[in-house]
């Protein structure tokens, strides 16, 4: 099987890439690659499993990790990734501007609002209580409409990108200028270039080839925390003004920093399965029949580690494998019982006046997370109650652990090729980006560039 590009991983990259390939009627031979399923069979495999979180329907397939995910684009370089600082601001700037354009195209309402948090009041409020509302421009298309976009993406491409599912590159070779794919089905790709766009949950493999092919690495950082639900009455002044809200606080104990992640308005929380791991996530809808009472987000508290310590996402399982050894999955806790230091137990959640969406194993999160990080989460709690008020209320519910692992981040040039020639780093398996608007950008960015060396 010869072709002259190769995309490995259909996530984000991995479909922006194809549909501007496809737009751009590339004259190469093009073929994606993924060891998930393809979207429709995707969705129909997991509406059979009752939704259950398999790692194979969540984490990989057509629209990767991000397909079944709340469908929020965040057009920003304050975060989601240090895309910005690769190719520049303002391009980075551009391309999510494209990809939110793209998507709109191929929404069939087009009827969504594109949030900002400039010039509004929150930030001001905010800062009166030492939080810090970090700009951005946020398009939320929900669980179902994304599902549907990226449905129509599918078949837009299907004119010009061969695709192969249910199979796993399991190494790359590189000889006389080509590259050598051997598959999980014992089949060998030939390719002239290949676009790396494993995701996040491709980090290790994509470590190890790095480190075959003696490619520049780094990686020493984890984000470990909870996801916080409550009435979404509470953030309703918040949500409604600018839906997402990306608020840091530096705390007064530790000087460290913690920050609000992934806010979902009558949203639900769900269990997110990698590998052997259990952990906590949330999302949500745009269709207003398929809302919760509730608004769910994430408190988080960024671990960078110094030398001699380099195993930064092994610290972060190993406090997910201890939250799954006492719970069996995730653990719930009342904000009020954790304060007072007091596990949830089964009858004082019944009495409980927020109804959890996501059933969870009542418990005591103070024995899981390490004593620094569970103080600067509840520092963060009580000063998000100043511009939100209820956020403190001893029913705000606690799910534990949510852990964001950084992938290591893949030296790579200002057109996100690395030192060996035709063979490209993107997206969140490179370690350049954490969102799904840099990591569609960075699809669009590589694309353009193999374009012109096929369409020249």
């Amino acid at each position: 099987m010869e072709y002259d590009i190769v995309i490995v991983g259909a996530g984000a990259v991995g479909v922006f890439a194809s549909y501007e390939f496809t737009k751009l009627n590339t004259n190469a031979k093009i073929l994606l690659i993924d060891k998930g399923l393809d979207i429709e069979d995707r969705l129909s495999h997991y509406d059979k499993n009752n939704k259950k979180n398999s790692r194979v329907d969540i984490m990989h397939g057509f629209g990767g990790a991000g397909a079944l995910s709340d469908g929020k684009y965040n057009i920003t370089t304050n975060f989601g990734g240090d895309l910005h600082k690769t190719i520049g601001k303002e391009e980075a700037l551009t391309l999510m501007e494209y990809v939110d354009e793209v998507l709109c195209n191929f929404d069939e309402k087009k009827d969504l609002k594109l949030f900002s948090t400039g010039d509004c009041d929150l930030k001001t409020i905010a800062l009166r209580h030492n939080l810090h509302l970090l700009d951005a421009k946020v398009r939320h298309f929900g669980t179902d409409r994304n599902i549907e976009i990226l449905k129509k993406i599918r078949k837009y491409i299907d004119k010009k990108i061969d695709t192969k599912f249910s199979c796993t590159v399991e190494d790359i070779t590189v000889l006389d200028d080509k590259f050598i794919l051997q598959t999980s089905t014992n089949e060998q790709i030939v390719a002239k270039d290949v676009i790396l766009a494993g995701g996040r949950s491709g980090s290790k493999w994509i470590s190890k080839l790095c480190t075959k092919l003696d490619i520049p690495f780094f990686s020493n950082k984890v984000d470990i925390g909870v996801r916080v639900e409550l009435p979404a009455e509470i953030f309703k002044h918040i949500t409604d003004e600018v839906y997402e809200s990306k608020l840091v606080y530096q705390t007064k104990q530790y000087n460290d920093l913690v920050r609000t992640f992934c806010m979902n308005p009558y949203g639900q929380v769900v269990m997110e399965k990698s590998d052997d791991l259990i952990t906590v996530n949330g999302h949500s809808f745009t269709d207003k029949k398929l809302h919760s009472e509730n608004t769910n987000f994430a408190l988080l508290v960024s671990n960078t580690f110094t030398e001699p310590f380099k195993n930064s996402n092994e610290y972060g399982e190993s406090i997910a494998r201890l939250s799954n050894m006492l719970g069996g999955n995730v653990l719930v806790q009342r904000f009020g019982d954790l304060v007072k230091g007091r596990r949830s137990s089964e009858r004082r959640m019944q009495k409980c006046f927020t109804r959890p969406t996501l059933n969870a194993t009542a418990g005591d999160l103070s024995l899981v997370l390490p004593k620094r990080q569970l103080d600067n989460i509840i520092e963060m709690i009580f000063a998000l109650d100043k511009i939100a008020p209820g956020t403190a209320n001893e029913d705000t519910l606690l799910y534990g652990v949510e852990v964001k692992f950084y992938n290591s981040k893949v030296e790579v040039d200002e057109n996100l090729e690395t030192k060996i020639k035709g063979l490209f780093a993107a997206g969140d398996g490179s370690g350049i980006t954490h969102s799904l608007s840099q990591a569609s950008a960075c699809g669009v960015k590589v694309a353009r560039i193999l374009n012109e060396k096929y369409n020249r």
